[in-house]
């Protein structure tokens, strides 16, 4: 972004050049202006235009680009967005000190003369030949407006601005022709209040609200006499009359505009002595843009809301177009962002999970039956220096994130749901040995899979043998039960199942057809994990993800925003089933951990193969979050680890993302309803057993596969499947 426009002075060459066009310019006008034939202006030299007739008689001013305010939900500014910080303003808005500055020294007879200023012209050719030098230029504020309207349509294009700002006659020409044009339409009052709209004063302030806010950290409308005269002086040459770099020489230049304002007659001369006198007294607001300044750790909200705006056809038929749109800014965004739970979701994540952890957390909660983001964060911080990134660990490749995590157990009600589906009973029983061979042939969409029959899947724990029902195997994440489960069932019903909740790979590749689904073996980001599991908090209604609420533009109108689409995914007697065992699960199963005090939640807890990732993803009726830990590089396995001060021998589902959920979730809803989970009677045959650790432990130490992930266990370790090394080396998935 150019930090800087007509600034930094010009060689004598280049005024000697400027003042000739002006010369020439003035024979024109004093001629009549109205000469058809490019010869009788000399006007056939390179750069120039053909005649001063040819050239277009309308001035098609862009729209000038302004800063966009993205808010939450209750109307708090996260953060200002900009390709230019520009505050649009009226006059009435402006000091009346200001306009009166801008005037006395960028055109002192503004309100005497049209488009050009004849007498100016013949003032400045004699001053000049009297000094031998070029001590005064003749362009109008209107001339200048005309040439600032080329620089704003060329945007951040270098060749397009030098174009607009070459020192040659015909675009001399051309710029007088429009503002021959400007002036007949739309008046001195007018051609003032854009030109100061317009116009760049340095540190990247265009137009006067935004100077009287970078120098000063006010309105342009309090600007007094000193302050008007220091911003009116630095427009001639930004760098060189900067107060920030060299305050002597700005203060010379204010000083030189106070006493054009007493010649002027706009101040008297006692108070533009006065003024003079005073030191510049600056309170520097220093440029804040984008979405690395955004509050309570929602940059990362910030950016995906510039991802959806830039990737949705309903704000322009190309992505071109839509970039046009946002640079040209002026929007006011109202987003879907809670403030209560934002903040709930960073309190919670700081008090668990530092920044210079070898591993970070991300964390997203959604709204059941609207699909409304309300909270979105991560332990790494939005950035550019050590222990931050760009990267959006809560999203899909696509939409700014990475290429996701293994959800372990976390996809297992998926399957359940499925089955259910199917007409499968939750008081169906398996044997669920503590180790099994993988059962081959199994059914997918496109026929079927076939295993050597030599690959083993076993349980966290010896002690873990069944039969089991549904309920207790969910509750203690038997494997060897939904190993069993999707191959009776077959994977095609999972498959569409996950479509249907919307729960998709995160690098964006079809879900790939294998048992091992079951245990959550293919990549997937928190949002997604979110949004699906508010499918069973809504009764089965699944609603996409979605980010915006309003978008007015620039000039206060409504703009079409996407809307979440929802559909049914699952039958509300089978969401009210998986209720009652993932409630179980956080009742009495691996998940107590993160069970909520005083509401009904639900949820799963997941450890992925050599504990490269962990998850808690849980719901209660009004909102579903997804917590996930681990190391975005997947090289960081969560053996002999300490996160957020606290040490591990092992990271489990249930110890590290089970309370974070936890504490998000109990800040996000505090104050607000506690409605009750609907049910369904399960009756589980009583066992004997004992209740292990967690369900979702680790089942023995990998070989490294493809991928940085675990791959063929050791004897007594996990399973393999050969013919799909994709699936990160074959790892055990999840647990």
């Amino acid at each position: 972004m150019p930090k800087k426009r007509d600034g930094g002075g010009v060689s004598k060459t280049q005024q000697a050049a400027k003042f000739l066009g002006v010369s020439v310019l003035a024979g024109a006008v004093l001629a009549g202006l109205a000469l058809p034939a490019a010869g009788a202006l000399g006007l056939t030299a390179k750069g120039s235009v053909e005649g001063f007739d040819d050239i277009p008689a309308n001035l098609k001013t862009p729209p000038l680009s302004q800063r966009t305010r993205i808010l939450d939900s209750e109307g708090g500014e996260i953060a200002k967005v900009y390709s230019r910080d520009r505050t649009v303003i009226g006059l009435k808005d402006m000091s009346p000190y200001i306009q009166k500055a801008i005037v006395a020294i960028e055109d002192a007879r503004f309100y005497q003369h049209g488009a050009i200023d004849l007498k100016g012209i013949l003032r400045a050719l004699n001053k000049n030949a009297q000094s031998g030098g070029v001590s005064q230029g003749a362009s109008t504020l209107t001339q200048q407006y005309v040439k600032n309207v080329f620089v704003e349509e060329a945007g951040d294009n270098p060749d397009k601005v030098a174009q607009a700002t070459q020192q040659t006659l015909g675009r001399k020409v051309k710029e007088l022709k429009y503002a021959i044009q400007v002036e007949k339409e739309l008046g001195k009052r007018k051609i003032l209040q854009n030109y100061l709209n317009i116009t760049f004063f340095g540190q990247q302030a265009y137009g006067i609200e935004a100077a009287a806010q970078r120098y000063f950290s006010k309105h342009a409308k309090d600007l007094n006499l000193g302050e008007s005269a220091l911003l009116a002086g630095i427009v001639q040459s930004p760098s060189r009359y900067d107060p920030l770099n060299d305050p002597q020489e700005a203060t010379r230049r204010r000083n030189t505009v106070l006493q054009r304002m007493a010649d002027m007659k706009d101040v008297t001369q006692a108070e533009a002595d006065a003024a003079a006198k005073k030191p510049i007294k600056l309170a520097v607001s220093r440029p804040k843009n984008g979405c690395i300044t955004a509050t309570d750790g929602a940059g990362f909200f910030c950016d995906y809301i510039r991802t959806v705006f830039l990737g949705d056809k309903a704000f322009g038929k190309s992505r071109k177009a839509r970039l046009k749109l946002w640079n040209q800014g002026g929007m006011t965004i109202r987003t879907t962002l809670d403030p209560q739970a934002q903040k709930s979701v960073q309190a919670s994540i700081k008090e668990h999970v530092y920044d210079d952890d070898p591993v970070a957390t991300a964390a997203t909660i959604v709204e059941p039956g609207t699909g409304k983001i309300l909270g979105m964060g991560q332990s790494r911080p939005y950035g550019f220096r050590e222990n931050e990134t760009v990267i959006n660990l809560s999203v899909n490749h696509d939409m700014g994130g990475g290429a996701g995590y293994l959800p372990g157990s976390t996809f297992k009600p998926v399957v359940a749901a499925a089955a259910l589906e199917q007409g499968t009973s939750p008081e169906q029983e398996y044997p669920s040995p503590y180790r099994m061979p993988y059962p081959t042939p199994v059914q997918t969409c496109e026929g079927e899979w076939q295993g050597s029959g030599s690959e083993n899947v076993e349980n966290e724990n010896k002690e873990e043998v069944g039969p089991y029902g549904m309920k207790e195997a969910t509750a203690k994440s038997v494997n060897t039960y939904f190993v069993q489960l999707i191959s009776d069932m077959g994977v095609c019903p999972a498959v569409k199942m996950a479509q249907k909740m919307g729960i998709e790979r995160a690098d964006g590749k079809p879900l790939q057809q294998v048992p091992s689904m079951t245990l959550g073996t293919q990549e997937m980001s928190p949002l997604t994990m979110a949004a699906g599991y508010a499918t069973f908090a809504s009764g089965g209604q699944y609603c996409s993800p979605v980010a915006l609420e309003s978008i007015t533009d620039a000039r206060g109108r409504a703009m079409k925003v996407p809307q979440s689409s929802c559909r049914t995914a699952m039958s509300k007697k089978t969401a009210d089933t998986i209720n009652t065992l993932l409630k179980g699960v956080v009742e009495d199963g691996t998940g107590k951990e993160a069970g909520l005090k005083g509401r009904d939640s639900a949820g799963k807890t997941g450890t992925t193969d050599s504990r490269y990732a962990a998850w808690f993803v849980g719901y209660t009726p009004n909102a579903a979050g997804a917590v996930w830990v681990g190391d975005p590089q997947h090289k960081r396995k969560m053996f002999n680890i300490t996160i957020g001060g606290v040490p591990h021998d092992k990271v489990y589902g249930a110890d590290t993302p089970g309370p974070i959920w936890r504490d998000a979730m109990s800040g996000a809803l505090e104050g607000r309803p506690a409605p009750a989970l609907p049910t369904v009677p399960i009756d589980d045959p009583a066992k004997d057993k004992s209740q292990g650790d967690e369900g979702d432990k680790g089942r023995g130490k990998p070989k490294p596969g493809r991928n940085g992930h675990g791959g063929h266990n050791k004897p007594g370790g996990g399973w393999h499947i050969p013919g799909f090394p994709n699936l990160l080396g074959g790892g055990n998935g999840g647990w």
